[in-house]
């Protein structure tokens, strides 16, 4: 077939999310590339991939389905070439493919990656931002070279290498009498309405913080946004928990909005790189997991998380 492995990569992506629109936004490119790439399919296969369904996107047909099967087969192998190749390589790629939880996106990833450019040299920066799930699947469609995310919800892929520990801290406003405390307890979290971070294994995770009291908070407002999270605490719609907070350069919180850490003694998440290379890390696998704990290190628990004084020495993972 004289599709490439991208375009198999297009398809797919319209196959597990159902719309040529959310495929377009997840691979960052233009629809009418992805449309390309499903009109050239479908003329190589004599048959019709996907039913289109006006404003309910698409419906992958029978035919689709084996298409779509024997693809995902084929872009497995291509995943394993590429670490094979890359693995008897010691040269820098000209484009550096990562993909990232979303909210990293806006608090560290583009200072981090200067750094990276800095000591390797320039090479180009392709960024997917997504949540926990997304970031999995695009690692093993070949889209990423390196995933960066928590260690929360199922991990069902690659090899994990630990960052640092990022613990959970409360977001509240300024005006709220608890942020006169030093610290906070989740049974005070909860007497007050929540903002949420509801993205995929995220908004699990925060919620069953509560599952130590008899009751979890009022969810007065959901969003996907790290940044709409801190707005909606800061006009007034509640408190939040988050982990990380902005670093260097990013976004500075303004002075409606206080962090505090929490009292109750809670299992800190995990700031892992995921990739499918295992032991066998090409070089700039290798380089990229080393400046990133570098630039942790750098920064100091102090700069990225908002812990008791008495746990963040234990943050950084050796």
């Amino acid at each position: 077939m004289n599709l490439t492995i991208r375009q198999l990569r297009y398809v797919c992506e319209v196959a597990r999310l159902g719309s040529v629109q959310a495929a377009s936004k997840s691979l960052n490119i233009s629809q009418s590339s992805v449309l390309a790439a499903i009109a050239l399919a479908e003329g190589e296969m004599g048959a019709r991939i996907f039913e289109r369904r006006p404003a309910r996107g698409v419906q992958i047909t029978p035919a689709g389905e084996r298409f779509v099967s024997a693809a995902r087969v084929m872009l497995s192998a291509a995943t394993e070439f590429s670490r094979s190749i890359g693995d008897l390589s010691n040269r820098v790629p000209q484009v550096l493919r990562i993909g990232c939880f979303e909210p990293f996106g806006a608090l560290f990833m583009p200072e981090m990656l200067r750094s990276y450019v800095d000591q390797v040299g320039d090479v180009e920066i392709d960024l997917l931002e997504g949540d926990q799930v997304q970031l999995q699947a695009w690692l093993t469609e070949g889209l990423i070279d390196v995933a960066i995310l928590y260690d929360i919800g199922a991990i069902h892929t690659g090899s994990i290498t630990r960052v640092c520990k990022v613990p959970a801290h409360a977001v509240l406003h300024a005006d709220d009498p608890l942020a006169t405390r030093e610290a906070v307890s989740l049974a005070d979290i909860a007497t007050r309405p929540f903002v949420l971070l509801d993205m995929p294994q995220t908004a699990t995770y925060l919620l069953t913080l509560f599952d130590i009291l008899a009751k979890r908070p009022e969810v007065r407002f959901r969003t996907r946004s790290y940044e709409t999270v801190r707005s909606a605490v800061a006009s007034g719609f509640g408190m939040s928990i988050l982990n990380m907070r902005p670093i260097g350069g990013a976004t500075s919180d303004g002075p409606a909005i206080v962090r505090r850490p929490i009292l109750d003694d809670l299992p800190p998440p995990t700031l892992i790189t995921l990739d499918l290379y295992g032991a066998a890390k090409p070089l700039f696998v290798r380089l990229f997991i080393e400046i990133l704990r570098n630039f942790f290190r750098g920064i100091g628990p102090s700069g990225f998380s908002v812990a008791l004084p008495g746990k963040q020495r234990t943050l950084l993972v050796q």
